[in-house]
């Protein structure tokens, strides 16, 4: 081996290796100083208890319940907006468009990735929110099904993009013995394709998941910030990465509350360690289905 290649070699391992530590470091630190809460509030009181109030006169309330079902809802309601319109896009751009339609399909839905979520924000507070408020006869706009539909937009690309590099690298031969067999093209997308590509599909719906939860910025503008347990996605809601942004501007340095934001940043980052986890999971499985 070359010194280039050996070069290029370490650089290539520092990267690798810088990532971690990265990673690592970042969850060093927010271990360090969120566990620190827990030495006033007790791990059932703030993962259990419906009310979050750390500046309540006379006993403050840390219970992040009401935080996590908003994010939940938001989570579940941007998925059901990705998800579909995300797999149908791969579907139509993997099987159907011709190649002119795919090469300017592709990179406009890719691009919506590109849009800073401030911007999506801005439309939906000006544009969707009073429509939503219309349609369903609420009174204002800002509330969790706003929030589920930006966040949906957002994560469509990740759908889209991975479930149509799935469905491309599937072998041909799989729809080669399909149509020989006298399925139509719809049959065998449905009957073939897809169930082939499930796990591949599954892991863009686990990193759709993550973009979801981790999303701060549109979720702050439009979810309505209510700090009550949520019923329904009519209702306004506010995230756990939403009450980050909000207070952590405002609170003392090394104080309790401080500590219990960290706390909240921890179960963030282990909920979507977890999911990406389970994701790269989710594509070994579909490679070793398939050694393409």
């Amino acid at each position: 081996m070359s010194v280039k290649e050996k070069a290029i070699e370490g650089f290539l391992f520092g990267a690798g290796i810088s990532s971690v530590v990265i990673l690592l470091g970042i969850f060093l630190l927010l271990a360090a100083t969120g566990l620190k809460a827990f030495s006033a509030i007790t791990p059932i009181e703030f993962l259990l208890g419906t009310e979050w109030n750390p500046t309540a006169y006379g006993t403050p309330r840390w219970g992040i319940a009401g935080l996590m079902m908003g994010t939940l809802m938001v989570t579940a309601g941007a998925l059901l907006v990705a998800l579909p319109a995300g797999i149908a896009a791969a579907v139509y751009l993997a099987e159907i468009a011709k190649p002119r339609a795919r090469e300017l399909l592709k990179p406009a839905v890719e691009m919506i990735a590109g849009v800073p979520s401030v911007v999506l924000g801005l439309v939906a507070i000006f544009f969707l929110s009073p429509l939503v408020a219309r349609v369903f006869g609420l009174t204002s706009g800002l509330n969790g099904i706003t929030a589920a539909l930006v966040v949906g937009l957002m994560a469509l690309p990740t759908v889209a993009s991975i479930s149509e590099d799935v469905l491309t690298a599937l072998p041909g031969d799989f729809r080669e013995a399909s149509l020989a067999l006298g399925a139509t093209r719809w049959q065998t997308i449905r009957m073939v394709l897809l169930p082939a590509a499930r796990s591949g599909i599954l892991a863009a719906a686990m990193l759709a998941m993550g973009r979801a939860v981790g999303e701060t910025m549109a979720v702050l503008m439009v979810a309505g910030n209510a700090r009550a347990f949520p019923l329904s996605l009519f209702d306004p809601v506010r995230p756990m990465t939403a009450n980050i942004a909000i207070e952590i501007k405002e609170v003392v340095q090394g104080s309790l509350h401080f500590h219990a934001l960290f706390a909240i940043g921890l179960v963030l980052f282990l909920f979507t360690l977890l999911v990406n986890a389970l994701a790269d999971a989710a594509i070994e499985r579909q490679r070793g289905r398939h050694r393409w």
